[in-house]
């Protein structure tokens, strides 16, 4: 096993072409009824540079699928190489890293931290890996989503549209080379969610960031340069955009 310390970024720190190679991927879960079957091999290549949609019904794998590629939870048996690290072969620290490195998220729920400010929110990520410059990075990036006269703002004093600015320019700080969003809009009226999409599309493309994103809005879906369909826990379709 590598030492995720001295080696957190395993293939030279070079951008690969494929950001994410996943192969035979299958996940299983223990429920209220016993194991259940989550992934059922599944196969997904994105290229760098990719924004790409999973779409399909509740339940069908599309959370799980993005939380093993995310290096929150932790498949059974496959291939899962993204970004250029063998994620299987790293342990929760070398994850961590990962994630640090290489890896922004964003999620339905916002997840920031209530007790801490906008401009804390944002600088968390890059404080952790140690940049001296977090705060400033962050008033940018704050600044960079429409909310520079927000910085001092707690959560609970922002609406959700701009908390999930918050939370967008919380997962672009650290220039990932990999953006995944699950239904970054689920909880924002017509008008905002459409606000976040076009930042979080303009954003990730000014930062060569490759974007995996979980919609049920065929609209949103159609945007992307191709569309990926699950169901029961496998791949069913692959779409390229007509846009």
């Amino acid at each position: 096993m590598r030492d995720p310390e001295t080696n957190p970024t395993p293939q030279s720190g070079a951008t690969p072409t494929r950001t994410i190679d996943v192969r035979d991927l299958k996940l299983s879960l223990k429920g209220p009824a016993g194991i259940v079957d989550i992934l059922k091999g599944v196969n997904i290549q994105v290229n760098a540079g990719e924004r790409v949609s999973l779409v399909g019904p509740s339940g069908s794998g599309k959370t799980s699928l993005l939380m093993v590629i995310a290096g929150l939870e932790q498949a059974q048996h496959g291939t899962i190489e993204v970004c250029g690290n063998d994620l299987r072969a790293l342990d929760e620290d070398g994850l961590a890293l990962y994630r640090r490195h290489h890896v922004g998220i964003v999620f339905q729920d916002f997840h920031l931290v209530p007790t801490m400010s906008a401009l804390e929110n944002v600088a968390l990520p890059m404080e952790f890996a140690g940049r001296k410059d977090a705060f400033a990075r962050a008033e940018e990036e704050l600044k960079a989503v429409g909310l520079g006269h927000r910085i001092g703002h707690y959560p609970g004093q922002l609406s959700g549209g701009e908390q999930q600015r918050v939370a967008l320019a919380r997962a672009l700080a650290t220039d990932p080379q990999l953006l995944l969003a699950d239904e970054p809009t689920g909880n924002l009226d017509g008008a905002t969610g459409e606000t976040i999409i076009e930042l979080l599309f303009n954003l990730a493309r000014s930062k060569g960031s490759t974007l995996l994103l979980i919609t049920h809005d065929p609209e949103l879906a159609a945007r992307c340069d191709r569309s990926i369909m699950l169901r029961d826990g496998e791949i069913v379709t692959h779409e390229e955009s007509a846009a």
